[in-house]
């Protein structure tokens, strides 16, 4: 691996305007990372990464690298691009078990984090980075959110996961698991008990109807609620998975992994919403993909389809009469949608048609101190995402704690 790695390194062109840069959603300093790796500087290298972005060795796991960062160097365009990802990860990861935090001093104030998703960790790291005691509060038992609980481990090894808790920790945060607010506790609580600004990123873990008959059969499942554990699954020998995404892709291979024989995967459409490094991936695992299966029907014996045909620009333009594709089990994996847990218990947070919470451009929502990013405002992204724009919540947080000092300093 590290042959590997410093050879690629060696590669970069070092490019005055560096397009890898630019193809980087947060605007990781690619080439600044690559020099000083290369002049024995990884531990400096580690921490501008890390201060960049927090889960920078999460997204050099699960990034759709071809379309961003080394989709766009250059040398790919008449060859192979530098293996960025490969560099990023070696570093981040040698670097994540003794970072060099560099905290403010306390503050006094206190901010809750609702999720421990992407975006949770992100605002908790940075805010408690910059003096503020943070409680970090996660509905299950152990933290990640999606980055736990819906990737599977062969893409994300839940011990990266195990390691920013204990880094979490260090930094102060407290974490308080199997704590669902809404629930036994709700926002009005943690305002009542002193924390001045809170962060809701809860994610999506409503799975999204196809909308047929036949999806309450005991054969029919979800595909987000299948990856939070599949082994309580029996899905027989013939899977039928309907969804042409990444999770699709996840939920197919792991299938194959717990002992499915067959895994059949109906795209809907001309071509899958995947990246195609995923698409790859599954093809080379053994998954069966059938481009223009539209499902308009589960039975016990399998998915009633039509197969459409579509012009050179992708419009329908016939579909078949309908076909039974047999099939043991189906799991329908075309997205999810918010659970209203927390709005249902919160006066004066607004949503929008589909449930997502709505705030403006910093992440504030229509309550007063309370703010929320991520996959529960804007639909399922992806991790640099929720980081992009968790950092810029983080800031608004900051800037609203700080206007409630004010006040104090100008009475004293």
């Amino acid at each position: 691996m590290a042959v590997h790695v410093v050879n690629e390194a060696r590669r970069c062109l070092n490019c005055k305007v560096p397009q890898c840069r630019k193809g980087c959603p947060i605007n990781t300093p690619i080439p600044d990372m690559i020099q000083m790796f290369l002049h024995n500087q990884k531990e400096e290298a580690g921490k501008m990464l890390f201060d960049n972005n927090p889960l920078s060795i999460v997204c050099s796991l699960v990034c759709d690298h071809e379309k961003q960062c080394e989709g766009h160097c250059v040398l790919g365009r008449k060859g192979a691009p530098v293996h960025i990802s490969s560099i990023e990860n070696y570093i981040s990861d040698a670097y994540l078990d003794h970072p060099q935090f560099t905290c403010q001093p306390p503050k006094g104030q206190m901010a809750a984090i609702i999720g421990s998703g992407p975006a949770g960790i992100t605002i908790a790291v940075i805010l408690a980075q910059r003096g503020y005691e943070v409680t970090l509060f996660e509905g299950r038992e152990k933290i990640g959110g999606v980055l736990r609980y819906g990737i599977p481990a062969f893409r994300l090894p839940k011990s990266v996961l195990d390691r920013y808790r204990d880094q979490l920790t260090r930094l102060g945060i407290k974490i308080r698991p199997n704590t669902s607010i809404g629930s036994a506790l709700t926002v009005d609580d943690l305002q009542r008990d002193g924390y001045q600004a809170i962060f809701i990123g809860t994610g999506v873990w409503r799975p999204r109807r196809l909308g047929i008959p036949g999806e309450s059969l005991g054969h029919v499942h979800y595909g987000i609620d299948y990856l939070v554990n599949p082994d309580v699954y029996d899905l027989g020998d013939q899977l039928v998975v309907i969804g042409a995404g990444n999770a699709a892709m996840d939920v197919a291979r792991t299938a194959l992994r717990q002992g499915v024989r067959h895994v059949s995967l109906f795209c809907r459409g001309p071509k899958a919403a995947a990246s195609s490094r995923e698409v790859d991936y599954a093809v080379a695992d053994g998954v069966e993909f059938h481009y223009g299966y539209v499902p308009v029907e589960i039975q016990k014996e399998g998915v009633l389809y039509r197969k459409s045909e579509f012009d050179e620009q992708g419009n329908r333009v016939s579909q078949s009469e309908p076909k039974l594709f047999p099939c043991t089990s189906v799991i329908i994996a075309i997205g999810q949608g918010a659970l209203n847990r927390i709005v249902s218990t919160t006066d004066g947070l607004n949503t929008a048609s589909n449930g997502l919470l709505t705030t403006d451009s910093a992440g504030q929502t229509s309550r007063p101190g309370i703010f929320a990013s991520g996959d529960v405002v804007s639909g399922a992204r992806t991790v640099v995402e929720a980081v992009r724009y968790s950092k810029d919540v983080a800031d608004a947080m900051d800037r609203y704690m700080q206007s409630l000092r004010e006040p104090e300093a100008e009475e004293k």
